[in-house]
């Protein structure tokens, strides 16, 4: 069992950046693949970004070279730092782990809202 906790949306203008958290207790970090997903407004949930328990990471095409998801396996805890950021990236970002086709957790989600 792992228990998924989001931290560090909020609002903020366009341009700027925030810095989201997904902090994870209950089993073995290290092993999961972690992703950042979002749902915004009205739209389907979709795939933010992926890091691998090697530290191998993979973004949807609209946040490359904006977006970095990371990870620190001491901390138990994968982050996804947001820059330059748009009104479209309005959603709420959910963390998720996965293991296998068995093991798969989702946090409550955390909200980032983007004003023009």
């Amino acid at each position: 069992q792992v228990q998924l906790v989001e931290s560090g949306g909020g609002l903020v203008q366009a341009g700027g950046s925030l810095r989201l958290s997904c902090a994870a207790s209950g089993s073995i970090f290290s092993m999961y693949t972690m992703y950042w997903y979002r749902r915004a407004p009205g739209k389907q949930r979709e795939l933010v970004a992926g890091i691998t328990s090697g530290g191998s990471t993979n973004c949807r095409d609209s946040v490359k070279g904006r977006f970095t998801i990371s990870r620190d396996n001491a901390k138990n805890t994968v982050y996804l730092q947001m820059n330059s950021l748009k009104p479209e990236d309005t959603a709420v970002y959910y963390c998720n782990a996965k293991y296998g086709s068995i093991y798969d957790y989702w946090g409550q989600g955390t909200q980032v809202t983007v004003s023009s």
